[in-house]
């Protein structure tokens, strides 16, 4: 049995903190504000993940309101988030990733970001696909005020 889930999230820019994106750091002036490293494509990951295993997203697994998250790298997020899956019956078969940003350009980042998250999904780099769009400066995102992401994941019973 196969399950596919959607997930999504945005954080504003903020100044003094580095860009984290898909487990991997950008070269950025500003990164993104969140009560962990702000990494918007691990998140959407995370919620896609928990949605297709019919899990609490994300705020209620690692909730804002709980210290032990601030400023928790997103990859150990997610590395908790397969174990959850894998306690309920799931493994990941695929994720796809859009990142929605004006800036920085992202074209030179994608595929460190395909190999780190396939990395921590436990998945052959061709089984993750990043995709960078810009928002034609439309909108907050067009107006660089932060960056959104959105992914779908693919997970099948294991049992």
């Amino acid at each position: 049995m196969t399950r596919v889930g959607l997930g999504y999230d945005s954080h504003r820019f903020e100044a003094g903190r580095p860009l984290v994106l898909g487990g991997v750091e950008i070269d950025h002036p500003m990164g993104l504000a969140g009560h962990s490293d702000g990494d918007a494509a691990l998140h959407a990951v995370i919620d896609a993940l928990l949605g297709a295993a019919g899990l609490a997203d994300i705020g209620e697994q690692f909730p804002d309101t709980d210290p032990r998250w601030k400023d928790a790298d997103s990859a150990e997020l997610l590395k908790q988030t397969t174990a959850k899956l894998a306690e309920a019956g799931y493994r990941p078969v695929n994720c796809d990733v859009t990142i929605l940003a004006e800036a920085p350009r992202l074209t030179h980042y994608k595929q460190q970001m395909r190999s780190r998250i396939g990395e921590l999904l436990g998945l052959p780099v061709d089984a993750v696909s990043v995709k960078a769009k810009t928002n034609e400066q439309m909108g907050w995102i067009g107006r660089r005020e932060g960056i959104a992401a959105l992914a779908a994941a693919l997970v099948e019973r294991t049992g």
